[in-house]
């Protein structure tokens, strides 16, 4: 069974991996932030990503789910739809 997260948790989970793995300025990680745009991170990162995460939630996110993703919020969003 899968811990509860709150949003809270979730992006600060969210922004302790951008920072530390992908070296992001904590700074520039905002709920709005686009993931592509304004972080620029490409398709290779987001996959790292995702499995990042994955082992946070022990849940697979699937790639059509992540497809949808273009901001923090949208990360935070589908995580927790994830774990419901």
């Amino acid at each position: 069974m899968s811990k509860k997260y709150s949003r809270d948790e979730i992006f600060d989970k969210l922004v302790e991996i951008l920072v530390d793995d992908f070296e992001i300025e904590k700074e520039k990680i905002q709920p709005e932030t686009n993931l592509f745009e304004d972080l620029e991170l490409d398709s290779i990162d987001a996959v790292d990503l995702a499995v990042k995460l994955q082992f946070f939630t022990d849940k697979k996110i699937s790639p059509e789910n992540f497809k949808q993703i273009r901001t923090i919020n949208d990360v935070v969003d589908a995580i927790e739809e994830l774990l419901k």
